[in-house]
């Protein structure tokens, strides 16, 4: 089984049959996939077949980190979005977001924490300081600069692991209460240790 989100039916998971070892590689968490898709008229489980990558994506696969952050972020859509979600842009987003730390060569530490703002936007509710506010606490001066600055300029804060772990802990507390989805990632200890 493999879960997908795609332009034509949004939040999908699909039957797929991969004998060959090297087909496995396909489905690394957030790879950029095409394939063709077999209806079953008597079933919703529908399958893939003809699988192939739109983009090698080598810029996160060569590197640990970028790695570790896909495998945290795949998780958190994975729990976020229920199958059927199909959010206008959404898609066009995460494509754009996954092609984004793919290119970045460095300063990405804080690529996670903006992807998780910039999530809630694209599911349609932008946050501001006041929404976050309650979630923050004492991070709120943390948070404040990632919702003024351009993305550019977010990448290059500096903060330190415990507080990137803390401010990541806070948003998916804020997106948990505003998508009414307990968010519980276990990939998450992972990157706190990563990023520490």
């Amino acid at each position: 089984m493999v879960h997908t989100l795609s332009k034509e039916w949004g939040r999908r998971g699909f039957w797929v049959r991969s004998a060959a070892k090297a087909g496995m590689s396909h489905f690394l968490p957030l790879n950029l996939l095409e394939g063709q898709v077999v209806e079953n008229p008597k079933s919703e489980l529908w399958t893939l077949k003809n699988i192939g990558p739109v983009a090698p994506l080598n810029g996160i696969r060569n590197n640990i980190y970028k790695n570790t952050m896909t495998l945290f972020l795949s998780e958190v859509l994975l729990r976020m979005l229920k199958d059927g979600t199909n959010e206008d842009g959404l898609y066009e987003w995460c494509v754009g977001s996954i092609l984004t730390l793919d290119a970045l060569e460095s300063d990405f530490s804080n690529f996670h924490i903006r992807f998780l703002l910039e999530l809630a936007g694209a599911l349609g509710f932008r946050p501001t300081l006041q929404d976050v506010a309650p979630f923050a606490g004492e991070h709120i001066g943390h948070l404040q600069p990632f919702l003024q600055c351009s993305f550019e300029e977010s990448m290059l804060l500096p903060l330190s692991g415990d507080t990137r772990n803390a401010l990541c802990d806070v948003l998916l507390q804020y997106l948990s209460y505003h998508t009414d989805t307990p968010i519980q990632v276990k990939s998450l200890p992972v990157l706190h240790e990563l990023f520490r």
